[in-house]
């Protein structure tokens, strides 16, 4: 599959939403928490109201909007009214720091802050402060009288007659990193990029069709729960579970036995808690076809015991906030638990060592991708955009391998990998060593210097409700499976490890410690 062709004039929400006007009384979202519906016909009229609001309220196209909302179906009304009318959508993490927040307000210059009203005590003590900002609008509940409804705004507003005059090349929306190795980076996405991550991926990759209904772990602000839970089932159709509160494994098993799911997107931290569940149903209560994986490399013993206990594969693959969605993965039929699979049609891989030349099969370097979902740039921050963005060529910062049959193996994050003994060691594939052994639910493995300065690499495990275990069980584990220069010569078992709001382990944290 190519990389699709768009007319000149194009609007990415517009396409989205008229797309689904020929079923325009099937149920596009369900909020799972509290049983609300919307359909698409209300998804498409709310949307072109909220846009034509927006606009009433001064907030001029190319102008910011911070959306900072929980997963309810107001959410997608939201960011596709903003696309719409031709403003700019920056979908924030709700689960960061008034700090933080501060810091994508003003880096963003956002005119107006969409925020549901849980959410909203995080924000009050800049309010006032950000010479920028102009509006606050309050979702999901009443608004306190010095901010405005976003119920109100949009019931009083008539729909938005033409969406605004974009191309396929004009930006569209802002994601920001998330910041693990310093201050956020607003990453500008065009509008061409949401569909083609909906073809060459949601339906090239995944199969994703009108009858699907598909639940993600991962949030809508994410750019993996974004593809999942908006541009993937938009494209064909398909219904959308949301989760307005944590995807804990006792709330991700009850969505999946009551509503049914057939596509559910996880991590591979909650996959790894939802089978050391106790009380995990049997495969006969659930419907799931297919199961995806992202945002670190699913350790292959957690990919084969779903697979057998549950009849579906989980499809592990790779993507990230500057190319939106999935790139490298894993596919129904042909996965290989250990791997992240093989590109997805329509994205060229490649591996390049520290000389820069490109590596030749099974030689560990950094992934690159070229693809036609890149993001333009960091905003505000021209070095980094020089370093990430070479050309046609998106770094990824992960260490891989790849073999003769053009599967591609995890070799941890470019700046975490250590050098024993002068030898590199992945400590992802320590990780996963230790992860084979049956008493262990987690591990992470960062590098720590020993007496004589020297890197060696520690471990720290979380056990398994009600197992123990000792330190020499877990290095002589590792050395019965790896290379004896790679096995943890410290071992620190620990109650949970320290992880982003997406599920990826925060290694700089331990190596802090």
């Amino acid at each position: 599959m190519h990389p699709i062709q768009l007319p000149r004039q194009y609007n990415a929400a517009s396409d989205l939403l008229t797309r689904n006007l020929k079923h325009a009384d099937k149920v596009a979202y369900i909020d799972a928490l509290h049983g609300t519906q919307l359909t698409y016909g209300e998804l498409h009229r709310q949307a072109h109201q909220f846009a034509s609001a927006l606009l009433a309220q001064g907030i001029a196209p190319e102008s910011r909007v911070m959306v900072c909302m929980l997963d309810t179906p107001q959410w997608p009304v939201v960011f596709l009214g903003c696309i719409l009318a031709g403003v700019i959508p920056v979908a924030t993490n709700t689960l960061l720091t008034s700090k933080e927040f501060d810091y994508m307000l003003r880096d963003s210059r956002a005119k107006a802050l969409v925020v549901s009203h849980a959410l909203l005590p995080a924000f009050e003590p800049l309010l006032g402060k950000l010479p920028d900002l102009q509006q606050v609008i309050v979702a999901d509940a009443p608004a306190p009288s010095s901010h405005q409804s976003l119920k109100a705004l949009i019931d009083a507003a008539q729909p938005l007659a033409q969406p605004a005059n974009t191309s396929p090349d004009d930006m569209c929306f802002w994601l920001y990193s998330s910041g693990s190795t310093g201050s956020p980076k607003g990453t500008v996405h065009l509008h061409s990029h949401l569909i083609q991550t909906a073809e060459l991926y949601g339906q090239g990759v995944l199969g994703i069709q009108h009858t699907d209904v598909v639940y993600s772990a991962a949030k809508l602000f994410f750019a993996y729960g974004l593809g999942n839970a908006l541009t993937f089932p938009m494209s064909v159709g398909a219904t959308t579970l949301l989760l307005p509160a944590r995807p804990t494994p006792q709330e991700v098993f009850r969505i999946l036995t009551h509503y049914k799911p057939t596509i559910f997107y996880g991590v591979p931290t909650l996959f790894a808690a939802l089978m050391a569940d106790g009380q995990r149903p049997a495969k006969s209560a659930l419907n799931l076809r297919v199961c995806t994986s992202a945002g670190e490399a699913l350790p292959a013993e957690i990919g084969k015991k779903w697979s057998a206990e549950y009849g579906c594969d989980i499809l592990d693959g790779i993507g990230s906030t500057e190319m939106l969605h999935i790139f490298l993965s894993n596919r129904a039929g042909h996965v290989r638990y250990g791997t992240t699979g093989q590109a997805v049609p329509g994205y060229e891989l490649r591996i390049v060592g520290e000389d820069g030349a490109v590596c030749k099969d099974g030689e560990l370097g950094e992934l690159q991708i070229n693809g036609p979902s890149a993001a333009l740039m960091y905003w505000n921050n021209r070095e980094k955009t020089k370093a990430t963005f070479a050309g046609e060529w998106t770094r990824s910062g992960d260490k891989y391998t790849r073999d003769a049959d053009g599967f591609f193996t995890y070799g941890g994050r470019s700046d975490d990998m250590l050098k024993v003994g002068g030898i590199y060691v992945s400590p992802f594939e320590v990780e996963a060593s230790i992860m084979t052994h049956p008493a262990v639910l987690e591990a992470a493995v960062v590098g720590l210097a020993d007496v004589d300065e020297l890197i060696k690499p520690k471990a720290y495990v979380v056990l398994k409700a009600g197992e123990s275990l000792s330190e020499d069980a877990i290095k002589q584990h590792v050395k019965s499976q790896l290379a004896p220069y790679k096995y943890p010569r410290w071992v620190e078992f620990v109650n949970e490890l320290p992880k982003t709001a997406t599920g990826k382990i925060q290694r700089f944290k331990l190596r802090s410690v």
